[in-house]
């Protein structure tokens, strides 16, 4: 015994859309035999008869018409689901999930999304932001489909590429001392408060690229998680922190503060897009890395 199929739904459709067999088989690219065939071989599987003939006319029967009402309800769910499922595939349609690991991260990030969403508006995106993120495990748990960190760790699975180039520069209050120096030394910061966010020191950049090399500790280094507090903080003159020099001038605009460069050589970084092998060439990943890579340009 055969088994109810979705080319059934489709006849009976085609039937009453088309009015007659032969204009339902062209419809349904069928020859008039094969649609006969099928029909008589649905109404033997079902025990009953879905239409008779009055005349040139089809008319359903009761069983027909009730077969006709599932179809004309479960047949548009069932080719949205086709359609659904084939723009997944091509990456026109979904969640695009993306996880930051540091502030700056996620204030960049910001600058492209509008032009992400106009480029995919039947996209949706999700960000994560935590500063103890854990970004590469959700990245390998399939938790988020890219990491933007400043951060790389090359393992095995993993690619990265630079999105962002930026030179990290030390915040002060505009009536700090060092608001009209050129640039800092690291023996200055053993004087001063140091306001970071609560990130393990091997990877602030203020420690990794500045203060670590030279054996230089600052007076006491306090943990913030807020951006709005440690720029407030700071701009009262009780320490200092360490930004982006575009994420200072942005922030300048609302508090009373500057950036000076960190060493007569200035301490440059990068963020970087995080993905796992291979999917860094889905659409939704090449339009981000182009939106990326041309205001990076």
């Amino acid at each position: 015994m055969g088994e109810l199929e979705r080319i059934h739904l489709e006849i009976v459709r085609a039937v009453h859309e088309k009015g007659s067999l032969t204009a339902a088989g062209e419809a349904l690219h069928l020859t008039q035999s094969a649609l006969s065939h099928s029909i008589k071989k649905l109404e033997t599987l079902l025990g009953v008869s879905l239409w008779h003939r009055d005349g040139r006319a089809l008319k359903f029967t009761e069983a027909g018409a009730w077969l006709l009402a599932s179809a004309q309800r479960l047949l548009p769910s069932w080719e949205q689901l086709e359609e659904r499922l084939t723009q997944f595939g091509r990456g026109e349609r979904g969640t695009f999930k993306i996880g930051t690991e540091c502030h700056p991260c996620y204030k960049w990030l910001l600058k492209i999304t509008p032009d992400f969403l106009r480029e995919w508006p039947e996209a949706d995106l999700d960000v994560r932001q935590k500063f103890q993120f854990g970004g590469l495990g959700a990245l390998f748990q399939r938790e988020i489909d890219l990491l933007l960190t400043p951060d790389p760790l090359f393992k095995p699975g993993l690619s990265f590429q630079a999105v962002v180039d930026y030179e990290a520069v030390a915040v002060v209050g505009c009536e700090h001392p060092w608001q009209s120096c050129e640039y800092v030394e690291p023996l200055q910061f053993a004087r001063e408060v140091l306001y970071t966010y609560p990130v393990d020191t091997d990877r602030l950049d203020i420690f990794t690229g500045f203060l670590t090399p030279s054996g230089v500790s600052p007076r006491r280094h306090q943990l913030v998680e807020s951006t709005e507090i440690l720029l407030q903080l700071i701009a009262d003159g009780r320490g200092v922190g360490t930004l982006p020099r575009w994420l200072v001038e942005e922030y300048s605009r609302e508090y009373p503060v500057t950036g000076v460069r960190l060493g007569e050589q200035g301490v440059f970084k990068q963020i970087y897009a995080g993905f796992r092998d291979g999917e860094q060439n889905l659409p939704y990943a090449q339009t981000f890395l182009e939106l990326s890579q041309r205001r990076r340009g």
